[in-house]
């Protein structure tokens, strides 16, 4: 069965709603269970090799948590700790694995076998390889966890607390920063485009703004996070896709009309990524410069 996915269609990199449900429906089925052992078959997609892959083998899994876009599997006193990336997947076996086969050059990333014979196949789709697996003592050993800014749906992270995130952005895109996992934690492309809609707030504003409309934008990251959790809760794992794609507004929705005013929604296209904006609600009707038409029209 189908487990979760990260895909361009469903806003890229899983972001933390997804993430979080997936880390709840993960530890429903892993918790109490014992490893027999991982299977690395893509060598890249394993950042670590103290402690070895092997030491999973025969302890005891205690939970799932969650700590930004990143998974982490307690399995005795080790942790499994993932980012699926942008094409990153992970499927649950209920029964008995067939032998692996090939040497990593396929979508297989590794394998993880209880003792009973079910677990979950860990894949990623594409030629770019970005998927990470780590087996660590801490996870903070983990360089990108270690990295990770305040988490937005933490009691801590209070709106005067996000207030003084965005005074210290200064004139940075409110867009990126909203993204930049050094600043919050758990926030990709898809969500800040979302929040940003709400919040009727250009992604290219800067963060450094008048309290009022930090206000705005805090109201509207914890209502669209929130949301979303809610939405997840109860459902399985496998029909998280389709749920994020299907309550989008407008990440992933170009040339669509804007569910609140009815307005085109339009693009800007980066290098390796785009976003999506309404220009009646965010951008007082005007369109944003989109840096590849530009160029494509000079």
């Amino acid at each position: 069965m189908e487990v979760v996915t990260g895909s361009a269609e469903t806003g890229g990199v899983p972001e933390l709603p997804e993430v979080h449900a997936l880390a709840t429906d993960l530890a429903s089925r892993l918790s109490g269970r014992v490893i027999d052992r991982l299977d690395v078959v893509s060598f890249a997609a394993l950042k670590t090799f103290d402690p070895p892959a092997t030491a999973l083998a025969g302890t005891t899994i205690g939970g799932v948590t969650r700590h930004g876009k990143f998974l982490d599997i307690t399995c005795g006193d080790l942790h499994l700790v993932m980012h699926l990336a942008r094409a990153g997947w992970i499927r649950w076996r209920a029964d008995a694995p067939k032998p692996l086969k090939g040497t990593g050059k396929g979508p297989m990333a590794a394998r993880l076998v209880l003792t009973d014979g079910s677990g979950f196949d860990v894949t990623e789709a594409g030629t770019k390889k970005s998927l990470a697996i780590y087996v660590v003592r801490d996870p903070l050993d983990v360089p990108g966890i270690a990295r990770l800014g305040p988490d937005p749906l933490e009691a801590g992270f209070t709106e005067e607390v996000f207030a003084g995130i965005l005074a210290s952005a200064g004139r940075a895109q409110v867009k990126g920063v909203l993204r930049n996992q050094s600043i919050i934690a758990g926030i990709g492309n898809a969500y800040s485009d979302e929040i940003l809609h709400t919040a009727k707030m250009s992604p290219f504003k800067p963060a450094a703004m008048p309290a009022d409309d930090g206000s705005r934008l805090y109201a509207a990251m914890q209502r669209e996070l929130r949301a979303a959790i809610a939405r997840a809760d109860g459902l399985s794992a496998s029909e998280l896709k389709q749920e994020k794609k299907s309550n989008l507004q407008v990440h992933g929705r170009t040339g669509e009309a804007c569910p609140v005013c009815g307005d085109t929604i339009r693009q800007v296209i980066y290098s390796d990524s785009t976003f999506q904006y309404c220009p009646t609600c965010q951008t007082g009707g005007k369109p944003l410069a989109d840096r590849v038409l530009s160029r494509l029209l000079k």
